[in-house]
């Protein structure tokens, strides 16, 4: 590639706040895999935040790319599916597949989209020392009339705006908003822009824990479960952000409550020797080869956790601990109790953007 900015990019990062700044440009944060694409003629590549390729997992972007978008350009973006019910990021991650073959399927399945909102260079111009209103500003002409595969995503300077999409947008499959600074120029693997995320609370069941990597008397995790309206208890995420002095504690008073699988809903590795196809479901979804191991224990903890979305029934992001709460019974922790966000469009969003 003979391109003014070349691979690999670490892509410029952002920092928490709890509330939108003002004086800022204002993006919704798109929640698929964030990617650097260069484009120098038929030369396409696809970096990741951590700057491992993903050109391979998307033939459908490369291949439109050469079409839609200018010959010469390095642009930063979002990798999306989107369905009818919104953003769909575990379609997302069942590309990251070793067969070539696999990944075409579902390249023709569910196509991903790219998200762009902002850019680096274009022709022989390196725009990374620019402010970011003059990059938008390139990037908007450069992609203009794009589509349908790529989208520029929308941004606004009015602080009512963004708080408007803040609350609207998650409908979708959104997370939140991005604020950057007007002047502020691209700086890679720096947090040089803010992000707003929802936050919330849920009282869980406490059903299991994982050891610790470091040794076999203290808690790597908690197992969170939800009853669900049929009375079963669902798996819905982990809590793990612990001293390790607090681990040895919790490793000590959680012995009481063991129990076997026998008696326990989640003898996921009973169930996956009876239908391997279960194996997708009760794996991570970031290691599908982490051990479906664990220690049982007796539904009867309730701990109140920090999370700031639901993907499907379980947690989107790790939750964080927030505080025990002994004065609720584990059959009062049912999803009734989480926020249901208005669904939206993600037509409305962006026209176009929308299921095959």
């Amino acid at each position: 590639m003979r391109l003014p900015v070349l691979p690999p990019v670490l892509p410029m990062l952002s920092k928490s706040v709890q509330e939108i700044p003002p004086g800022a440009s204002y993006e919704p944060k798109w929640d698929g895999f964030r990617s650097i694409l260069f484009r120098d003629g038929a030369e396409v590549e696809l970096g990741s935040r951590n700057v491992r390729p993903l050109t391979r997992y998307f033939p459908e972007l490369v291949d439109a790319a050469r079409v839609e978008i200018p010959a010469r350009c390095v642009i930063d973006g979002e990798i999306v599916i989107a369905t009818g019910s919104g953003l769909d990021f575990e379609a997302l991650q069942l590309r990251l597949h070793p067969a070539a073959s696999r990944v075409a399927k579902l390249a023709a399945e569910t196509p991903a989209a790219f998200i762009a909102f902002d850019l680096l260079a274009l022709g022989d111009i390196d725009y990374t020392s620019r402010p970011f209103l003059q990059r938008r500003a390139a990037l908007v002409a450069a992609l203009h009339g794009c589509g349908p595969t790529f989208h520029v995503t929308p941004a606004t300077t009015d602080p009512g705006t963004a708080q408007r999409w803040f609350s609207e947008f998650e409908g979708a499959g959104l997370d939140g908003v991005i604020a950057k600074p007007l002047d502020g120029t691209y700086q890679p693997d720096k947090r040089a822009m803010f992000k707003i995320k929802h936050a919330r609370t849920a009282d869980c069941v406490v059903a299991g824990y994982r050891l610790h990597k470091s040794g076999d008397d203290a808690v790597g995790s908690l197992m969170l479960g939800l009853y669900a309206d049929d009375g079963s208890l669902a798996s819905v995420g982990v809590i793990g952000a612990f001293t390790m002095a607090r681990r040895r504690e919790l490793f000590a008073e959680l012995q009481q409550l063991i129990t076997t699988f026998d008696d326990h809903p989640w003898n996921w590795a009973a169930q996956v020797a009876a239908d391997p196809s279960m194996r997708r479901t009760t794996n991570s979804r970031w290691n599908p080869d982490k051990s479906l191991s664990f220690v049982p224990l007796r539904p009867e903890r309730v701990v109140e956790v920090r999370y700031d979305h639901m993907e499907g029934r379980r947690f989107r992001h790790t939750a964080q601990f927030n505080r025990w709460r002994p004065d609720r019974e584990p059959r009062s922790c049912t999803y009734a109790q989480l926020e249901r966000p208005v669904t939206f469009r993600l037509g409305d969003i962006i026209g176009g953007l929308s299921p095959p």
